[in-house]
């Protein structure tokens, strides 16, 4: 008799788990509360305008394929990708006028480092060998892999491999035993607020984002990230899936520390498994209602766990092309990145940001009304939690009107707030109230030392069986390629246990 599974999200991770089950043979039915797939890899439509709504940037592009080619589909069919090259322009707040071009062609790179300070040239050919070390020990034994029990992490060949992964220090030391101009080290630093974190405090391990960047290189999905969503959601379906759109869970049955299904409407359906991509702090303080099953994760502990920062977007319609703004992906970085990230952490309002301009529709015109271009804007701010200031209309004029005078400073941006025709805007109360994102953090949980790895919330529910956990804020933690690699833990950990 074919077994049932329940997903409870069709959050990147959600779908992806829901994939991998349904092809190994399960009856999978996903319960969406949205009415759209994709969780935060979604879509904002505005008189005409497309924006990806939060993931933007594609690396690791074979993780993307895999859970087609998985299924005997040819990814080009539901995600036709193309390599950016330069992969992004980087401003510098006191410079605007003397952007840098970031490559993945390491001749191009060269000559571009030789130009900032030629000495780094040898610091950065040493660390993209270093961390590379790392990189590759990590997704053979760390990102594809669970750590349920403490044997799975304390043991000999892990101990003799584990200093590869440089644990030790923040990424931003790390960085700076190689690189010595400050331009360079924020250029290569900034990376860790992909996964919500600052370099400055991230541990080490994650100084390998913009090696990935420069081996494997950034791309560009046809129609933006949430193309990336509905495939998915279309092989689901192609597979014999069911997904339950406006469908939220008010709670996960569980009978004797089991799970047994879900409760939607004060109804229960029934399910042999059930796998939660909900965030995990959200689902346990709401979703996992019995003490006994929520183990050491109580009220009082996921208070005191320490989340990722948020983030502040501004999605503006232009009456215009921006021909004169070369590329889709570009940061403006204030000088001092490090006070920039302090005051993110510390609550504060900040003063002088680092933001994120993307403009999809340079490479898909069907993205925005003909010659026009739409602008997609993040400034990284702090989780709620954390804030010492309230998000309200005040503080979202605040913010609009320090990106919008900033970027006037930029060549081609000159007459931005004349140019907008329309706009809308996402707050971390959004990432709140729209994706039960605990404190509004944007990524989670924060990836310290203290919550990674084997510390940091598993797949597999040590204190219920037959249920799982996926996405952001469970190993190994944010970013769509690690929370599609989640998505591979959760569902190989499942059939594991029905097997035996």
């Amino acid at each position: 008799m074919t077994k049932k599974v329940i997903v409870i999200g069709a959050g990147v991770a959600g779908l992806a788990s829901a994939i991998r089950l349904q092809h190994a043979g399960y009856q999978v039915e996903i319960h969406e509360k949205d009415y759209t797939p994709g969780g935060k890899m979604n879509r904002i439509e505005q008189d005409g305008y497309q924006f990806d709504l939060g993931p933007s940037i594609v690396m690791m592009p074979e993780v993307y394929r895999e859970i087609f080619e998985l299924c005997g589909r040819d990814p080009d069919d539901y995600i036709p990708m193309e390599k950016l090259d330069p992969m992004y322009r980087v401003y510098f707040s006191d410079r605007p006028d003397t952007p840098i071009d970031v490559s993945s062609d390491l001749t191009e790179m060269t000559r571009t480092i030789e130009s900032i300070n030629k000495p780094d040239v040898e610091g950065f050919l040493h660390y993209m060998s270093d961390i590379y070390k790392g990189y590759t020990f990590a997704m053979d034994s760390i990102l594809k892999r669970s750590f349920h029990r403490r044997s799975d992490f304390y043991n000999l060949p892990m101990f003799r491999k584990a200093p590869k992964v440089r644990l030790v220090g923040t990424a931003d030391r790390f960085i700076g035993r190689y690189i010595k101009s400050e331009r360079l080290k924020q250029i290569l630093g900034f990376q860790t607020l992909y996964i919500g974190v600052s370099p400055f405090s991230g541990p080490s391990f994650y100084s390998m984002i913009p090696m990935i960047q420069f081996l494997y290189g950034i791309w560009f999905i046809k129609g933006g990230m949430y193309t990336m969503a509905t495939a998915m959601e279309r092989l689901f379906k192609e597979l014999g899936g069911e997904i339950f759109y406006g469908s939220p869970v008010q709670e996960i049955a569980i009978d004797d520390q089991q799970a047994t299904g879900i409760i939607v409407d004060d109804r229960k359906i029934d399910s042999d498994y059930v796998v939660c991509n909900a965030d995990f702090p959200y689902a346990m303080k709401t979703l996992v209602k019995q003490p006994e099953a929520k183990g050491k994760f109580t009220d009082k502990k996921i208070d005191s766990m320490k989340y990722s920062c948020s983030g502040f977007l501004l999605y503006l319609g232009m009456d215009r092309k921006y021909e004169g703004v070369e590329r889709v992906h570009n940061f403006i970085f204030n000088e001092s990145l490090e006070k920039n990230m302090q005051d993110i952490f510390e609550g504060k309002k900040l003063e002088h940001a680092s933001f994120y301009v993307y403009v999809a529709s340079k490479l898909d015109p069907t993205l925005a009304p003909e010659g026009k271009d739409g602008l997609y804007i993040l400034v990284p701010v702090s989780d709620l939690d954390t804030a010492d200031y309230e998000w309200n209309d005040e503080t979202i004029q605040y913010y609009r009107t320090y990106i919008l005078e900033t970027l006037k400073t930029i060549q081609g941006f000159e007459n931005i707030e004349q140019e907008i025709v329309t706009e809308t805007c996402f707050t971390p109360l959004d990432f709140e109230s729209r994706f039960n994102a605990y404190n509004g953090a944007a990524f989670g949980l924060q990836p310290t030392l203290s919550q990674s790895i084997h510390k940091r919330p598993q797949s597999k529910s040590p204190s219920c069986s037959n249920l799982y956990f996926t996405g952001s804020s469970t190993h190994p933690g944010a970013g769509v390629p690690i929370v599609l690699l989640s998505a591979g833990i959760a569902a190989d950990a499942l059939i594991e246990d029905d097997k035996s």
